[in-house]
C-alpha cells in the first residue's frame, strides 16, 4: 500500500505541476503558494469535522519544522524553475530521495556512535542512485558556469525537502493523522504566500495594483487553475504523507522518481515536448529503480530501517 499511495502523491504533483506552469503566466509566485495553502486549509478542515478529528497536537514543534523545511522548499524550488532549465532544476530538486538516504544513514551513525552502526540496505540504496541516473537520462541537464549559484539553490531545494520528508515520517510513526501534518503545513504556505504578496504588491503603484487585481478577480481560467493547484496538492499531499507514515521512507523517497515519469507524459501529451531514445531509455531505467524500490518493502528486514 506504500507504493500504491506514493504512485498517487506523485502523480497528482504531476498534474499539480501543469496547473502550477499555465497559473504562472498570469500568477506571481507568492499568490500560487497563498491559494495552494489556503484551499488545503480550508478542504482539510472540513475533512477534519467529517472524521470528527481535532487540530490539537502534541507536536507543535514537529509541525513548525514541516511547515518551515517544507515551505522554504517550496519558494527555492519555484525561484529555481523561473531561473534555470526545467530539466536541470527537477533534476537537482529531485535529488532529495538521496539526500533522505544521506541523512539517515547519518543519524543512524550518530545515533549509533561507538556501536554497530545500523546500515542503510544496499540494494535500495542502490535502487535509489539508479532512479537518479534514470532522471538524468530522462532530462539531460548541463550546467553552464553562470547557472551555478542558481544551481545550488535548486540543489538546496532538494535538501530542504527531504529534511520535510523525514519530519512527516516522524510524525507519522508517532500517531500524528495526514489531515494535521497537511494542514498545518497549508497553514504555513498560506501565510508566508500572503506575506510574499505584500512585499510584492507593495512595490506596485496604485493603478498597477487596481488593474492586477481586477484581471484576476475575473479570469475564470486563472482562478480554475489556482483551484487546480490548491485540490490537487491537498490530496497529494495526504497521500504523500501516508506514504511516508506506512512503510520505509527510502522506498516513498525513491518512488517520487516516478512523477519524472508522468510529467514528462504530460509534456509530451500537453506540450508536444518529444523525447529521444535516451529518454524513454531513462524512463525505463525509473520505472525499474521504481519497482526494485517497492518490492523491498515485502523483504521481512525492512522494519529495521524504520526505526531510524
Amino acid at each position: 500500500m506504500q507504493a500504491l499511495w506514493m504512485l498517487v502523491a506523485t502523480f497528482l504533483f504531476s498534474l499539480m505541476g501543469v496547473c502550477v506552469k499555465l497559473a504562472s503566466e498570469t500568477y506571481s509566485t507568492a499568490e500560487i503558494v497563498t491559494y495552494r495553502g489556503a484551499i488545503g486549509v480550508i478542504g482539510i478542515y472540513f475533512i477534519m469535522r467529517w472524521q470528527n478529528g481535532t487540530l490539537r497536537s502534541t507536536m507543535v514543534t514537529g509541525h513548525i519544522w514541516r511547515g518551515i523545511f517544507g515551505v522554504l522548499s517550496l519558494w527555492l524550488w519555484f525561484y529555481s524553475i523561473s531561473k534555470l532549465p526545467l530539466s536541470l532544476s527537477v533534476t537537482l530538486s529531485y535529488m532529495s530521495s538521496i539526500w533522505v538516504a544521506v541523512i539517515l544513514f547519518v543519524t543512524s551513525w550518530w545515533k549509533n556512535r561507538g556501536k554497530d552502526v545500523v546500515h542503510l540496505p544496499p540494494n535500495l540504496v542502490m535502487s535509489i542512485l539508479l532512479g537518479f541516473v534514470g532522471v538524468v537520462m530522462l532530462l539531460r541537464p548541463t550546467i553552464r558556469v553562470e547557472q551555478l549559484p542558481d544551481s545550488l539553490i535548486a540543489l538546496c531545494s532538494g535538501f530542504v525537502a527531504a529534511l520535510a520528508y523525514i519530519q512527516v515520517r516522524q510524525m507519522g510513526v508517532a500517531g500524528e493523522p495526514e489531515y494535521r501534518v497537511v494542514f498545518y503545513f497549508s497553514l504555513v504556505c498560506t501565510v508566508m504566500g500572503i506575506l510574499g504578496q505584500f512585499l510584492h504588491f507593495n512595490a506596485l503603484s496604485e493603478t498597477q495594483l487596481a488593474a492586477h487585481v481586477n484581471h484576476h478577480l475575473f479570469d475564470p481560467r486563472g482562478i480554475a487553475l489556482l483551484l487546480g493547484v490548491g485540490i490537487l496538492a491537498m490530496i497529494a499531499q495526504l497521500a504523500m504523507t501516508r506514504s511516508y507514515r506506512l512503510g520505509n521512507p527510502l522506498v516513498a523517497a525513491n518512488l517520487q522518481y516516478v512523477g519524472i515519469v508522468f510529467t514528462s507524459t504530460l509534456d509530451l501529451w500537453i506540450w508536444k515536448v518529444n523525447l529521444s531514445w535516451i529518454s524513454w531509455l531513462g524512463i525505463a531505467v525509473i520505472l525499474s529503480s521504481g519497482m526494485i524500490a517497492s518490492s523491498f518493502n515485502s523483504k521481512p528486514n525492512v522494519s529495521n530501517t524504520d526505526k531510524n
